[in-house]
């Protein structure tokens, strides 16, 4: 990048300097009527500009093809496999077992404490890339680095992170317009040592672990014990919410009910079916707006299955509720 930038600084300068002087040194002066001398081809002159342009693309193409080479390169046992899926506004991040197909973990919140890619210092990290839908693009502006991701294929690099890097947030975007929502369309990436990335990923695959199965959409909820808030409660159970409950969809990236209504100071329901195909959702509920304070954030969920939430009694008042992955997705919600 940096021999790249100088010769393109240089070219500017050249090219800039000559145009500057050409303009002042032929420029016609007052009582100069003539035509200047007029010269038909310039041996060369025509050589220079020939070859010299040649030279630099001849050198640019030797050293982007190494580049490449590096980049591409993929060893057949990488320390760590992650894939990053990319849809329609949202990226949500897969975390493979040694055989490059197992799902340990699965990451639906792009961005956050508690979302975002996790990955680790100091080890190679293999980046599976695949869409659901359109064209993407990953890119993380500190990494110099992006690569397309497109529907019905699988592009893969490497990369590591520096040991000094620890503890740092790296943002990411999807740098390949996408569709109305591609502005939303970012992610974080989070650096920890591999000690605690390892301790990291056998929280999460244990909380998978202990986390019921959502079940298909249309489908009742698995029977068991009434789940905590956030969580499905179970099928022919009482749900900690004493009121009823409130029903929410969502497809096509957005809610189908765009107004609700709860009792104040009482517990209630929202059962929420997720039409989306392998698109992640959930519902929270935020003070005032979308932007306030959060109350409550259910559990996120691909589809196309559903859950019940468990809501907490509410304070009355006016309040939102939104789509922790899709910010875009909201609706208000009337407590009274």
């Amino acid at each position: 990048y940096g021999i790249v930038f100088f010769i393109a600084v240089a070219i500017f300068f050249l090219v800039e300097g000559l145009i500057i002087w050409t303009v002042v040194r032929y420029k016609r002066r007052p009582g100069d009527d003539e035509l200047p001398v007029q010269t038909h081809g310039n041996v060369i002159a025509e050589t220079v500009w020939t070859v010299v342009p040649t030279i630099i693309v001849a050198f640019l193409f030797i050293i982007s093809w190494q580049t490449l080479n590096v980049v591409d390169t993929v060893s057949a046992t990488p320390e760590t496999r992650i894939r990053a899926v990319a849809g329609q506004f949202q990226w949500s991040f897969d975390y493979l077992a040694d055989d490059g197909k197992t799902v340990l973990y699965q990451q639906f919140l792009p961005t956050g404490e508690d979302g975002g890619m996790t990955v680790p210092t100091g080890r190679t990290i293999k980046l599976d890339l695949t869409s659901l839908d359109v064209i993407h693009a990953f890119y993380v502006p500190q990494f110099l680095f992006k690569r397309d991701v497109v529907p019905g294929r699988t592009n893969s690099f490497e990369f590591n992170v520096k040991d000094s890097d620890v503890g740092q947030t790296f943002r990411g975007q999807c740098a390949e317009l996408c569709g109305a929502g591609h502005r939303i369309m970012l992610f974080e990436v989070h650096a920890l040592t591999p000690a605690d990335y390892d301790a990291w990923l056998q929280a999460r695959i244990a909380e998978k672990a202990a986390a019921p199965t959502p079940a298909p959409s249309g489908a009742p909820a698995p029977s068991g014990e009434p789940a905590a808030s956030g969580q499905p409660a179970a099928s022919g159970q009482p749900a900690t919410g004493a009121g009823p409950a409130l029903i929410v969809s969502a497809i096509n990236v957005a809610f189908e009910q765009t107004a609700l209504t709860a009792q104040a100071d009482t517990p209630f329901k929202i059962e929420f079916d997720n039409k989306d195909a392998s698109v992640p959702h959930n519902v929270a509920i935020h003070e005032g707006s979308p932007t306030g304070p959060e109350l409550f954030k259910g559990e996120v969920f691909p589809g196309v299955a559903k859950k019940t939430y468990d809501v907490p009694a509410l304070p009355a008042g006016a309040h939102a509720f939104v789509c922790t992955v899709h910010p875009n997705m909201t609706g208000t919600l009337t407590v009274n």
